[in-house]
């Protein structure tokens, strides 16, 4: 059974001024993830980490990993640029890897200072026309371009994300060497390469192997088009253990492998050093968040269900991807009797579920239950169907302080956006 941070008599009074569901963060426990991540790296000089936005969209834990650490912001969205701006994350402190972008998130990123990490060929034209029509200088003096590689068939992907050939994302090989040669031509003379191929990884060889593929291909693109580069961007993918019976990525292993690798391809080849970064989300928050709610209902039919306070827009991983998320029941965890269920929200759609089958203490009305590793895609992935509020977010902080970082939605909010009557 999985050790929380906080026991019931904590979740009683936490409740009296926070009603439950709430997503509640572990500040020790991020904090001491994040340093691991660094300490594995430290060999690399310039190695960064910036923390993917997506996977939890809360400045306050952006703010906590910047401060702390000096991660930066991966951004995807003009939201999350925005986000990243006003927690400090600034020029280079934001890399932003977008698909499909709009004309304004480009110009917003070049206005902060963003490494840009174009997705397609077709990027660079559009964002020099974007940024003509908006009066803007094309002298790329000291900025840095980026490109994502997308590998196809060369490297597997896994049931998160796919197969690479199949993904919409980045340039073949023969578009990336063509756009790198456009870009050099035109003046830049700073650059970055970036892939990004898998989602929630357990391997510790598959994100080593990403990292020779990418150094290799910045020996063949410096041999070919003349050009030195000063970064190399791994992605994230750095997966978590949501079942119990899988086991943690090893960190050290896979910073040993990249260093290993880095000496063979990078130093070995006579290259200019390169920094190493990387965009995790989900290993760095994930395992330190927690979806709290209370049992409102045991239904007793063809199954025996247990409908909570909370539904699939307070964590949809279970209903999108079928995901397993550990269901911990505090204050019964040692109980003998033990009953299967079906664990529901009250969404109008039958697959509103955070568990089907589940072996679990005998519950009870009023009890509550503790959805863990929620701490990243958790949030984050709320939604409003069926007229369902997104709950509040809280930190529970190192001395046992715990203080709101994201207010409960209201009908107000909900309405807010509606012109009916019209006026």
């Amino acid at each position: 059974m999985r050790k929380l941070p906080f026991d019931r008599n904590w979740i009683e009074e936490t409740a009296k001024k926070w009603p439950t569901p709430f997503h509640v963060y572990d500040a020790k426990g991020i904090r001491e993830n994040a340093k691991r991540l660094k300490k594995a790296f430290a060999w690399n000089d310039g190695f960064r980490e910036y923390f993917a936005v997506k996977a939890a969209p809360n400045p306050h834990l952006m703010k906590l990993l910047r401060d702390g650490f000096g991660f930066g912001s991966d951004c995807s969205s003009m939201a999350e640029l925005v986000l990243a701006e006003k927690v400090g994350n600034v020029g280079e402190s934001i890399m932003f890897t977008s698909n499909d972008t709009p004309a304004e998130e480009f110009l917003k990123a070049w206005e902060l200072g963003a490494i840009v990490n174009l997705d397609d060929i077709t990027h660079w034209d559009f964002l020099l026309e974007t940024l003509a029509g908006a009066g803007v200088g094309r002298d790329f003096a000291g900025r840095v371009m980026c490109c994502r590689y997308n590998p196809g068939p060369l490297k597997g992907g896994n049931a998160i994300i796919g197969k690479p050939e199949e993904a919409k994302y980045g340039f073949t090989r023969d578009q990336l060497f063509k756009c790198y040669a456009k870009m050099r031509d035109a003046g830049v003379k700073r650059f970055g390469l970036h892939t990004m191929v898998a989602s929630n990884e357990l391997d510790p060889e598959y994100i080593v192997d990403t990292a020779k593929l990418l150094f290799t291909l910045a020996g063949e693109l410096h041999d070919a088009l003349g050009i030195d580069f000063e970064f190399v961007n791994i992605g994230g993918g750095i997966g978590i253990p949501y079942r119990p019976d899988q086991k943690a990525m090893d960190l050290e292993r896979v910073g040993e492998g990249i260093r290993d690798a880095y000496c063979e391809l990078v130093e070995g080849k006579g290259m200019k050093p390169i920094r190493l970064y990387m965009e995790c989300g989900r290993c760095i928050t994930g395992p330190y968040g927690y979806l709290v709610a209370k049992v409102r209902h045991i239904k007793d039919t063809y199954r025996l269900y247990a409908g909570l306070d909370a539904c699939m827009s307070n964590l949809m991983r279970p209903a999108l991807y079928g995901a397993y998320h550990e269901i911990v029941v505090p204050g019964k965890e040692g109980a003998a009797e033990r009953k299967v269920y079906d664990v529901t929200g009250s969404l109008c759609e039958n697959n509103d579920k955070f568990a089907i089958q589940r072996e679990l203490p005998v519950l009870e009305r009023g009890d509550y239950v503790v959805i863990c590793d929620a701490g990243a895609h958790g949030h984050a992935m709320g939604f409003q169907y069926n007229g369902k509020l997104r709950s509040a977010e809280l930190l529970l902080e190192e001395d046992g302080s715990v203080r709101q970082i994201r207010r409960a939605e209201t009908l107000d909010d909900y309405f807010a956006t509606l012109d009916f009557p019209s006026p």
